[in-house]
């Protein structure tokens, strides 16, 4: 459950490490796994693409709310991620450090589901 502000830890190598959330895609007041946020980077690693203050697109992968599966599991993580997008919902980074939840395979996003480490 990612609201307006919420701080989210960055599991790509495109240069950030924490982002704020300002914005929620799609005409929710929560986001969930698999939504598309708009953030604001709040620290970054020297030297990369993305630079402390820019804003942008990216997909929520973990989040620490239980999220309930069909076959009756929950799924729930230690932190709130996310992966920064670019223009054409592409992942900037070339590297996903840890596991994605296998939720994103129904939202398109196979590109994120090919790099990752590994799928929960």
């Amino acid at each position: 459950m990612i609201q307006l502000n919420s701080n989210l830890s960055v599991i790509d190598n495109s240069g950030a490490k924490k982002v704020k959330c300002i914005k929620i895609l799609g005409g929710s007041f929560v986001g969930s796994i698999g939504d598309t946020i708009v953030v604001a980077t709040q620290k970054v690693a020297p030297n990369r693409k993305i630079k402390a203050g820019e804003v942008a697109k990216s997909i929520i992968v973990r989040q620490r709310k239980e999220t309930p599966r069909k076959d009756g599991s929950t799924l729930k993580f230690y932190e709130n991620s996310a992966i920064i997008l670019n223009d054409k919902h592409l992942p900037v980074g070339t590297r996903i450090f840890g596991p994605v939840p296998r939720e994103l395979r129904s939202s398109n996003n196979m590109k994120i589901i090919s790099i990752a480490q590994g799928i929960i």
